[in-house]
């Protein structure tokens, strides 16, 4: 197995490169940084609804949205990215909970943080902490049936770029925002006083993976199919189509008429495997055109759709409800680690009522 150590590459080959990998079903292991900042969203993120997109454009941060779950975040050369994709048949991972999958192929990154001296755990779902502060972020997806771990090592943080990047209702939330990351995310640098090499955490995450993934060949430059791929998916990632892809399911207002016993339902709820957003129409009753978004994981990520239409004209009743989510999940296997139907079916319920 292959790990690419490409150090800095440019924004679009740092989201693309792991993508292209998956669709070609190659095992690898990517560490990389952007040469320039941009933003990234989860797949199941509006776009409208997290960024400034304004702010963005005039600031000339390009966005972009991956096929991998998790929230929007501010992404520069100070992050260095591991990126893991396996083959979903690989002995012992086809038969693995999304949640113990975690686990077990963070652990090598809390060793290799421990090594430079960050006391860091794991907290599941999906993060690494070190004194209750958030120091590495991290996101899983299936991809033609290949497994991807993404997360990064957070060298050090631009709070005040991420805070003026999200959307937010005024500047006096704003605010809070810039202090609640600052109070909540950490990095190498706020905990140590010093950054290492982006080399010495490759040779140390690699060392760390071996025992789990086998000998690894460490390359550092890309193949032209790999780099052939990567600039096919940027085509349709890099497009306004495809960054608004999950905003386009939201109902828009023209087409919800609103009468007697008719109205809009727009709800959220922090569950513990992320933000929960809810835009739905309650018709006498009954649920319609429903539109989840948020930060969450949901696998198979191309059945939250599917979720969607499911709940279409069920009763708006909170049993019947999560009655509905659970017969979806075991029908189609979803798992979303943090994230149970009740969660799901209490935000759209009480709104309704």
């Amino acid at each position: 197995m292959k790990c690419y150590f490409l150090d800095k590459v440019s924004w679009q080959h740092s989201q693309a490169l792991y993508h292209a990998a998956a669709h070609l079903r190659r095992e690898a292991l990517f560490i990389l940084r952007p040469s320039s900042p941009y933003i990234c969203i989860g797949i199941h993120q509006d776009a409208e609804q997290e960024i400034d997109l304004a702010f963005a454009e005039a600031n000339n941060i390009p966005v972009i949205r991956r096929e991998v779950g998790g929230g929007a975040v501010y992404l520069d050369g100070d992050q260095l990215f591991y990126q893991l994709i396996l083959k979903g048949d690989r002995p012992g991972l086809w038969t693995m909970s999304k949640a113990d999958f975690y686990r077990i192929y963070l652990q090598p990154v809390v060793e290799t943080y421990r090594a430079f001296g960050v006391n860091a755990e794991y907290k599941p779902v999906n993060d690494i902490i070190v004194n209750n502060r958030k120091v590495s972020g991290n996101g899983a997806a299936e991809i033609e049936n290949m497994w991807v771990l993404v997360g990064n090592f957070i060298m050090d943080f631009n709070y005040e770029m991420m805070s003026k990047s999200l959307r937010v209702p005024d500047e006096k939330f704003r605010d809070k925002v810039y202090k609640t990351l600052q109070d909540n995310l950490s990095t190498i640098k706020r905990e140590t006083g010093t950054i290492p090499s982006t080399e010495a955490l490759m040779l140390e995450l690699v060392k760390r993976y071996e025992p789990l993934l086998g000998k690894m060949e460490i390359v550092r430059e890309v193949d032209d199919e790999l780099l052939k791929k990567a600039d096919e998916l940027l085509a349709v990632m890099y497009t306004r189509e495809w960054l608004h892809s999950n905003d386009s399911r939201r109902p828009r207002a023209d087409q919800v008429k609103i009468r007697e016993g008719v109205y809009v339902i727009q709800n959220m709820v922090k569950a513990p495997g992320g933000l929960i957003r809810v835009t739905a129409v309650n018709e006498n009753g009954v649920l319609k055109d429903v539109h989840l978004s948020g930060d969450f994981f949901f696998y198979p990520a191309e059945d939250l759709s599917a979720l969607e239409k499911a709940l279409h004209g069920v009763p708006a009743n909170l049993t019947t409800v999560a009655q509905a989510i659970e017969t979806f999940y075991a029908q189609n296997k979803v798992e979303s680690p943090g994230v149970q139907p009740m969660d799901i079916a209490s935000i759209l319920v009480p709104a309704a009522n």
